[in-house]
């Protein structure tokens, strides 16, 4: 059992606990939501949009994010089906809460008229920001680290401070350890990713759809050195070829580090690495193709049309022009129906 210096508790109200997990989860979506909200003024899209995306997309990440993990653990849940709800244990993969946002957003932003690839790219950053805050609360929870390293090399090498040092003192079957803040290297990782995505959607180049593949890749590169310094890596047995395949670019990491235990018996490759190397290629084969195909015409810096607005637009402009067109004169008609001149014109006086 895990010892934990930070009580996951942040507060009570009556018989319900608040779980600092679930607070630190909670700001990571408002700090996204903020960042969305103003790049999304510059191309004049409402806030109630990026809103409506965070009510909905947030439900549908999480649980995304507890079908992956679960999935993989099923073992560990088969006989206790009601700990699969306890999220705020800790139990979250974030590749399955972005396939589950990602499914949502693709049925929300067409719906909304908005075209994905633009949206996408507006939040490209403020993922980047709540991933960043995120994993804090594996911190809290004490989950999430790596492989043991020395007292010194925590507080000598890295200057980390006291609260972080402690929380990474875990207990395990063989005493009390030290172990890799995994957390902070994907939190750091995060952190200037996002500050080059705020830099990269200024530059003219940037063709729609790339910023989003520019967050995959730059996460995933991190993401798959990080995850072998893990020790509870979601993993599976794969061929020998596979697992020598990733190990084969994780290598120039046993240089200066050792990797992450990962049981032979659970398996032999960790799966989000194996998805960060496939994330990587693919977003990059998007990017040239989309380019090539002249699917990629539209630049991040150009005006974001809203179909459904645009269509109503038209519609209303069609029949304003078809008003003017009708004539707003008539030629006057007597009484008896027939056209004539006006009656004003007075008879001579005999």
């Amino acid at each position: 059992m895990q010892y934990l210096l930070l009580n996951p508790i942040a507060f009570s109200i009556g018989p319900i606990a608040v779980h600092w997990y679930g607070i630190i989860l909670g700001t990571a979506a408002l700090v996204g939501l903020l960042i969305a909200i103003r790049e999304g003024n510059r191309f004049g899209i409402p806030q109630d949009f990026f809103m409506d995306l965070l009510l909905f997309g947030v439900p549908s990440a999480i649980i995304g994010a507890r079908i992956y993990y679960v999935a993989f653990k099923w073992d560990e849940y088969k006989d206790n089906l009601l700990d699969v709800f306890k999220i705020w244990n800790g139990g979250i993969a974030i590749y399955g809460a972005l396939i589950g946002a990602i499914i949502c957003a693709i049925i929300l932003v067409r719906k909304k008229g908005y075209s994905f690839w633009r949206i996408a790219d507006i939040c490209a950053p403020a993922l980047l920001a709540g991933q960043m805050i995120g994993r804090w609360g594996n911190f809290v929870n004490q989950e999430a680290y790596g492989g043991p390293v020395s007292e010194s090399f925590l507080r000598n090498t890295l200057h980390l401070p006291d609260f972080i040092v402690n929380q990474m003192y875990v207990q395990e079957a063989a005493g009390m350890v030290y172990h890799h803040p995994t957390f902070l290297y994907e939190s750091v990782w995060n952190l200037i990713g996002m500050l080059i995505l705020f830099v990269l959607r200024r530059q003219s180049f940037l063709r729609a759809g790339e910023l989003f593949m520019s967050y995959f890749i730059w996460y995933s590169v991190g993401r798959f050195f990080v995850e072998g310094l893990r020790t509870d890596s979601l993993a599976f047995l794969g061929p020998d070829w596979l697992a020598s395949f990733v190990g084969f670019f994780w290598a120039p990491m046993e240089v200066v580090f050792e990797p992450g235990h990962l049981d032979p018996a659970y398996g032999n490759v960790r799966i989000s690495q194996l998805l960060a190397i496939l994330i990587i290629v693919a977003a990059i084969i998007i990017i040239i193709v989309r380019r090539v195909k002249g699917y990629a015409n539209t630049r991040y810096l150009d005006p974001i049309i809203n179909t459904k607005t645009s269509a109503v637009q038209e519609i209303a402009a069609a029949v304003q022009a078809t008003s003017v067109a009708e004539p707003v004169n008539r030629t006057p008609q007597h009484e008896d129906g027939s056209a004539g001149e006006s009656s004003d014109k007075k008879e001579p006086t005999s």
